[in-house]
């Protein structure tokens, strides 16, 4: 108790919480007012601290919460992004629920949510596993705290100030939470494009990956220019960069490299099988829609939809495990099917608009990959790295689990809610449910990254 001194464990050392203080010899006061008052001053500070421990404690806290946070470039860019997936949902989940709650804002709401997903959320979850596995990659040395605190500090910050500029309508603090953005995202590319630039190989994953940031970077360059300008046509180039140009290569491009590797370390006999043509034509193929979409050719997507359909499904069947594999294993195939479901529902979208000049389906085809695609991934990516780089064993876990099998439900809530003739009780539920699976895991996940690794290794 407080106000107590800790207990005598019998020797000149003390047991303090079942953590044995460093021993220490008492030694006699010494004569001499000067001295014996500067020995009583060590002992009462001595006393103090450990009739005090929690003080203590408070005072080390902040410093070492910000080193264990600090020690990884994971660890604090998935921090970022796992507090404002809830918190960028939460902002939305209310406005559905009641638009009139909240101010309106100078951008409309169903764009700042996609701005936010695209270009904030999700990206931090990118430049911290991008910035941990390039050197990897390349072959090259790790990178230091300078190297991506920068890159998490802008991140952060941009993030809460376009987050409360959302509750309280501020135009200014917007402005200046993208401004802060973009200095997040010029810090990561610099890092990044540093890595690339020493590569003594060509690592095209790198490349890719890279690439996609930079057509991510020119849609940030673009919602910065219609927050001065109001020009509407600059927020529908920011969202479609964002789906096709560069979360979809960003998804991809990973999936492509890492999938067949995490399945050979724990599948026998299993022959991994990542041909690079399979990269190579799907870059060609993400640029066309993304074109096709930007000038409203959507009676033409089938054209690049349907033989990006035919990849995405042969990747699922040639990467699949004909063996058991562990739920880890599991649920990144499981979550890459969405890919091919997406793309046939856009490649339906579109042929039924070519034969009949409708557009069917709504935005289902789009939250079949946002929600169904991405939403999964970044469950169970997330939580491979998490797991992985925190010292704990390659296990799913029940918490992620749940996330996992309710991302499933949510995705399905979604995409119905765009076939019904009333569909705001879909969203509204399919909102709710995206808080309701993903606030257990990321509370798990914060709770991992403030805590040292549990195998006692740095990092």
């Amino acid at each position: 108790m407080v106000g107590q001194g800790p207990p005598y464990n019998g020797r000149e050392g003390v047991q303090f919480d079942g953590l044995a203080e460093p021993e220490r010899t008492l030694h006699p006061i010494p004569s001499g007012t000067g001295a014996s008052t500067q020995r009583l001053t060590q002992i009462s500070a001595t006393c103090a601290r450990h009739a005090h421990p929690a003080a203590m404690d408070t005072l080390k806290l902040p410093a070492d919460l910000a080193r264990t946070l600090s020690a990884a470039p994971h660890r604090l860019l998935f921090f970022v992004g796992a507090t404002n997936v809830l918190a960028a949902m939460a902002w939305w989940t209310l406005w559905l629920m009641n638009p009139s709650a909240l101010p309106a804002g100078s951008v409309p709401a169903g764009w700042m949510h996609a701005f936010i997903l695209q270009y904030q959320v999700l990206p931090s979850f990118f430049f911290g596993f991008l910035i941990t596995v390039f050197p990897r990659w390349m072959g090259l040395p790790e990178l230091g705290r300078w190297h991506y605190v920068p890159v998490g500090l802008g991140m952060i910050s941009g993030q809460l100030l376009c987050l409360v500029s959302m509750f309280s309508g501020s135009a200014l603090l917007l402005h200046l939470g993208v401004v802060n953005t973009l200095a997040g995202w010029a810090a990561g590319l610099a890092v990044l494009g540093s890595l690339l630039l020493r590569d003594r190989q060509v690592t095209w994953h790198a490349i890719s990956c890279f690439a996609a940031l930079v057509i991510g970077f020119a849609g940030l360059l673009c919602f910065a220019v219609y927050l001065h300008t109001g020009d509407a046509r600059l927020a529908y180039v920011v969202i479609k960069l964002g789906s096709f140009g560069l979360l979809l290569p960003v998804y991809a491009t990973v999936a492509h490299r890492m999938f067949p590797f995490f399945a050979a370390n724990v599948v026998p006999d299993y022959a991994p099988w990542r041909p690079l043509w399979l990269l190579a034509a799907q870059w060609p193929l993400w640029l066309a829609h993304l074109a096709l979409e930007l000038v409203h050719g959507h009676a033409w997507l089938w054209l690049v939809d349907l033989p990006l359909f035919a990849l995405a499904a042969l990747s699922v069947w040639r990467w699949w495990p004909r063996g058991p594999m562990p739920g880890l294993l599991r649920v990144l195939f499981i979550g890459y099917a969405w890919l091919p479901m997406a793309m046939a529902l856009y490649a339906a979208q579109s042929l039924w608009m070519f034969a009949t000049g409708e557009f069917a389906l709504g935005r289902a085809p789009v939250h079949a990959l946002s929600i169904g695609l991405f939403g999964s991934l970044l469950v169970a990516m997330v939580t491979r790295v998490t797991q992985g780089h925190s010292g704990r064993p390659l296990v799913l876990g029940r918490v992620a689990l749940f996330a996992f099998i309710g991302m499933q439900a949510v995705a399905l809530l979604r995409v119905v809610g765009e076939l019904v003739a009333s569909p705001m009780d879909w969203y509204r539920a399919a909102a709710l449910g995206w808080l309701l699976v993903f606030l257990p895991w990321v509370v798990r996940s914060l709770w991992i990254y403030l805590r040292p690794r549990a195998d006692g290794r740095p990092g």
